[in-house]
């Protein structure tokens, strides 16, 4: 399974260790196209990178992935791009929000969720996620 995972990069990095370890549960699920998310230096990875050459190679794993997962909790343009891409892509999609960060969730991701398996939102604390990854994976 090649799995697409988002979460916020340029709009803010406070949850970066956090996405680094959804990343290693979900590796037991297969590839995670998009491990550099969690990456501490993420940055300096991607240097020497263009933003076109960003764009080009996250729309070709967007196209390429079997799933798509995000931690939404920290608000991002990108990520928000990337689910409605993923959307008229039909990917099966999992929009994950911890309740207890104090924000909320766009009613544009939290009305969109379809009340199928092909687009889900859960509410969740860290504890969750081994649960919640195997019933949406399974």
């Amino acid at each position: 399974m090649k799995i697409y995972f988002a979460g916020s990069i340029r709009g803010g990095r406070q949850d970066a260790e956090l996405y680094l370890r959804i990343i290693e549960k979900l590796q037991a699920y297969g590839t995670v196209l998009t491990e550099h998310v969690g990456a501490k230096n993420l940055e300096e990875c991607e240097k020497h990178l263009s933003e076109k050459e960003i764009y080009n190679r996250d729309m070709a794993w967007l196209q390429e992935c079997d799933v798509f997962v995000a931690e939404v909790t920290q608000p991002s343009l990108g990520v928000g791009y990337e689910i409605g891409r993923a959307i008229t892509l039909n990917k099966k999609i999992l929009c994950l929000f911890r309740l207890d960060s104090g924000k909320s969730l766009s009613a544009m991701i939290a009305g969109a969720e379809t009340g199928s398996s092909s687009f889900v939102v859960k509410n969740y604390k860290e504890e969750d996620v081994t649960k919640i990854l195997s019933e949406f994976l399974n």
